[in-house]
């Protein structure tokens, strides 16, 4: 029996969900770029119909030569071979709208360009009909302006269905902010200008009246007709394939119906389902609040759950879901709802609960808590108490207002974003979207700009306090989970975990050794800074087994801000 258990790993390693995420990617880009460099060549209609048709075949010789023709429409075969798969997997079609939206999308775009491929790629190679930028305007503008708005839609209904595609896979990485403005103008600007193309295309062929080419090669009789069949073969294969998808998935369904395995629930629903459904397909069958921020792809580890009973009938996790898993130091009862398919009865917990009143306003985005390397800064007021006693609470406000300006206006010009204030104190994060390095510098010189400003404060508001004010700085760097937290209106990113904990603690430590800055090694090795000048000390942190060494930064001295870049960054 051990051998065709053999046999059968590698088919199964070869539709692996990464494998298959990979092969989607690859195919998806190459589609991609097709797309775009038609589009482009489209746009140079707006110069002129010669310019359009003097790029036209630098287009062909890269995608009608026989490696670009197999790379095209083998990067369409596939893509459409893993959707028609992906949707027979799908155990349940209770999905969230996006997903539905972009698979309607995607199984539309066959049946709206059916013709217009068949009509020029095809038609070419079967009657020599020259396709060009003539050809197809005067077909799609003049002769059938019905099809030319097809086609239109068409191209927008394609290019949208790419775009969300590359959204969802660039959506997470850090640099995406950055960029997103930039590939939102591309992403609007291509296809606007493509149709803008088609337009005067259009009008410039219906102004000189062109005639269809002649054909060269051999003539087809009854093209017409032939065309037609063509279209019609496309539909009804088309249509045979999906038929063939839901009546494959209607006769899984029958075989699984008798073998039947329930999802307990803590708060006591039960749920039973198909075995081979995913915790969370069987939490969506049943109505059930279950995170999945990433749409269940095992990226994101909100969808997460602790097993209480039937850990028997857990398979072991595949490599997307382990990888995950090890990230979060989980326990081994610990799995995440989106890849975990039990084949027995199970009892679960979900560990993030979702707020069935929302916990987000309508149109807000849902940002998830994703681990960063980050840098941390912690600034307060030195006996504000004493301070505040016996002012009147506008003086209260007036004073805090004019030092929390002065902290944000130094932290948002070294690159940092405020995330939080507290009574007379600030919380800075660094690094969100940048590298810890950077964020280190940052973190650095935004204390050194406090420190500097804070004298122009002191001597603004001498008439109005009886002794200078004074601050202590605590900064720390290293992982922390950063993510959208809180509640409706006062949702905000902010960061979580030990290095948030530490830097708090390095605050504390700066008023404990009367100093104005309490600066972790870590930040100081990163930043490349020479900080040689301070005394270093061991200082001891609780939950933590060793002592931390820091850089102490007395009264009166003043950190550098120019950084050394370190040597691996020379490199």
């Amino acid at each position: 029996m051990a051998a065709p258990q053999l046999s059968q790993a590698p088919a199964r390693r070869l539709l692996s969900d990464r494998n298959l995420r990979t092969t989607r990617l690859v195919s998806g880009m190459v589609l991609m770029t097709f797309v775009t460099m038609h589009l482009l060549n489209h746009a140079l209609l707006l110069i002129s119909l010669p310019a359009a048709e003097a790029m036209r075949p630098w287009f062909l010789m890269i995608w009608r030569n026989p490696l670009g023709t197999v790379a095209l429409y083998g990067a369409v075969s596939v893509h459409f071979a893993l959707a028609l798969l992906s949707l027979y997997r799908k155990r349940g079609l209770i999905m969230p709208m996006r997903e539905i939206f972009q698979i309607v999308l995607g199984f539309a775009i066959p049946l709206m360009i059916a013709e217009h491929v068949i009509g020029t790629r095809v038609f070419h190679t079967l009657t020599g009909v020259e396709d060009s930028y003539r050809y197809v305007l005067r077909s799609l503008w003049v002769a059938s302006p019905v099809g030319g708005v097809r086609q239109s839609v068409a191209t927008i209904v394609i290019w949208v269905h790419g775009c969300l595609g590359l959204y969802f896979w660039l959506r997470y990485r850090h640099w995406y902010p950055r960029v997103a403005p930039w590939l939102l103008i591309v992403a609007v600007l291509v296809p606007v200008l493509a149709l803008l193309g088609f337009v005067e295309g259009g009008r410039t062929i219906a102004s000189i009246g062109a005639t269809p080419p002649q054909i060269n090669a051999p003539v087809i009789a009854n093209d017409r007709q032939i065309k037609e069949m063509l279209i019609r073969s496309v539909y009804l294969g088309f249509g045979g394939l999906l038929a063939g998808v839901f009546a494959l998935r209607a006769l899984r369904a029958y075989r699984e119906r008798r073998n039947l395995i329930e999802v307990r629930y803590s708060d006591g629903h039960v749920v039973r389902v198909a075995r081979g459904y995913s915790v969370l397909e069987a939490s969506r069958v049943g109505g059930i609040p279950h995170y999945a921020v990433c749409g269940g792809k095992g990226r994101c580890s909100t969808c997460r759950i602790k097993v209480s009973e039937g850990l028997e009938n857990l398979p072991p996790p595949n490599s997307v879901e382990q990888a995950t898993l090890k990230r979060l130091g989980a326990d081994p009862d610990v799995r995440l709802a989106c890849q975990l398919r039990p084949t027995g009865n199970v009892s679960v917990t979900p560990l993030l609960v979702p707020d069935r009143n929302r916990l987000l306003l309508p149109g807000q985005p849902v940002i998830p808590g994703r681990e960063r390397e980050v840098a941390v800064l912690f600034c307060d007021i030195r006996n504000f108490t004493g301070l505040a006693d016996h002012r009147l609470p506008f003086d209260i406000v007036f004073l805090l207002n004019r030092y929390f300006a002065m902290v944000g206006k130094a932290v948002e010009q070294a690159g940092g974003r405020m995330d939080k204030f507290i009574g007379d104190g600030a919380m800075a994060l660094f690094g969100v979207d940048t590298t810890n390095v950077e964020a280190c510098r940052q973190a650095l010189a935004a204390a050194a700009a406090i420190i500097r400003d804070l004298e122009q404060l002191n001597d603004d508001l001498a008439g109005e306090i009886s002794s200078p004010l004074r601050v202590a700085i605590g900064i720390h760097a290293g992982p922390a989970i950063v993510g959208a937290m809180g509640y409706r209106d006062v949702m905000g990113v902010t960061a979580v975990g030990d290095t948030v904990n530490v830097a708090s603690r390095l605050e504390l430590a700066a008023k404990e050794f009367n100093a104005t800055v309490v600066v972790s090694e870590t930040v100081v090795q990163l930043s490349g800074l020479d900080l040689s000048a301070f005394d270093i000390r061991d200082i001891d942190i609780r939950g933590r087994a060793l002592p931390l060494k820091v850089r102490v930064v007395p009264r009166g001295a003043t950190l550098p801000i120019v950084a050394q870049k370190p040597a691996a960054d020379a490199a």
